[in-house]
């Protein structure tokens, strides 16, 4: 047997007639640049999320470059954050000439230890960025009070994270990215709403943070070549926004299948001595859109998988600290090692709403018969 990491060719054929429209219907109206698809999609954005305002742009990567320049992550300032995570999460901060400040990870969850922020905090701290991974959220309630406490801004990273909740202490669930000034979230294909290229969406409940990042997304443009700041070029695309559209219809549904897939593999590999299932912590409602498991031998494991049939990824294999182009950051090995630790071990199982309960069982199976 076979089993893709992630396809998206299932899915387009259940609902082929839905995106054909779609894309169909932005070819005949010709509105390829911020289109009406762009608006309907910010709008059911906010819808679903609670935010108060979004904006579309051309990536995941943007939203958090776009947002960190406009919160003042810049000219050697200082951005408390997670080494382990996506490059994007971290050049976001770099490339205005901001400086990271890493802070290890919970073994548990493998989020941001967020015991461990107000420590880095110095005079010249602006801002953290938290990173939402691995399913689940990082402490959100240690978050806001240690920025309320010290006047940070807060940028959260969401990209893995649509669809997550969080409730902590309060009462009600807030999604994700919708905690903090800003948040963002990709729509990178294999997300758990992804689009059929890139894309990406920043959300806010500020007014005033709304109308300067809906400026930046069009060279800091407040109406046609008359620019106020000096913004970039990044819009969602309007074929993409019409084909997320589409998604948006089934997206509690799809977020409760991944949910069901996680359960198969908790059930499945529960009694593997040779492999840590990561634990879900806090008040909070998860989105599986990875499946990470944290294996001995992983390599070893992760060759054997691919030997049968099973595709996997590693979420991931080097800690920012320790990527050459951050040497001049001055971390060495082992100034994280939880991070390091994890790197190792973590391995990511297939999991998207159209995989079968007999592929899980065959993956399963597979990695019981390597331990065995």
């Amino acid at each position: 047997m076979k089993v893709k990491f992630y396809t998206p060719v299932r899915e387009y054929h259940e609902k082929k007639s839905e995106f054909d429209s779609a894309v169909l219907a932005v070819m005949e109206k010709g509105e390829f640049i911020l289109g009406e698809e762009v608006l309907q999609l910010e709008k059911r954005v906010e819808e679903f999320t609670g935010a108060k305002y979004a904006i579309g742009v051309a990536s995941g990567s943007d939203a958090l470059t776009i947002t960190a320049d406009i919160l003042g992550f810049k000219n050697g300032k200082e951005i408390i954050t997670s080494p382990f995570t996506f490059f994007a999460s971290v050049s976001c901060i770099t490339r205005n000439g901001a400086k990271p400040v890493f802070v290890d990870i919970d073994e548990d969850t493998f989020n941001i230890d967020t015991g461990a922020i107000e420590e880095k905090i110095t005079e010249n701290t602006v801002g953290i960025l938290p990173i939402h991974l691995f399913s689940q959220m990082a402490n959100m309630d240690k978050i806001m009070e240690v920025s309320k406490k010290y006047n940070l801004k807060v940028l959260e990273d969401a990209a893995e994270a649509y669809g997550m909740r969080w409730t902590g202490d309060g009462e009600f669930a807030r999604h994700s990215g919708t905690i903090g000034d800003f948040g963002i979230f990709s729509f990178f294909p294999t997300k758990t709403l992804g689009a059929y290229g890139d894309g990406g969406m920043i959300v806010t409940n500020s007014e005033n943070l709304y109308n300067i990042a809906k400026s930046y997304r069009v060279h800091g443009a407040t109406k046609k070549y008359h620019h106020k700041y000096v913004g970039y070029n990044s819009r969602l695309h309007t074929m993409q926004a019409a084909i997320l559209l589409v998604k948006m219809k089934y997206i509690q549904e799809s977020i409760e299948k991944r949910a069901i897939i996680a359960k198969w593999y908790d059930e499945r590999l529960s009694n593997v001595e040779s492999i840590k299932i990561p634990k879900i912590k806090f008040n909070q409602q998860p989105a599986f859109y990875v499946y990470n498991i944290l294996s001995e031998k992983r390599d070893e494991l992760a060759s054997y998988l691919k030997e049968n049939g099973v595709q996997t990824s590693i979420y991931y294999p080097r800690p920012l600290h320790l990527q050459e182009c951050f040497q001049d950051l001055g971390y060495k090995k082992g100034d994280f090692p939880v991070a390091e630790k994890i790197s190792q071990q973590i391995l990511a199982l297939p999991i998207f709403p159209q995989i079968t309960e007999n592929e899980v069982n065959y993956v399963c199976e597979c990695i019981k018969k390597f331990y065995k």
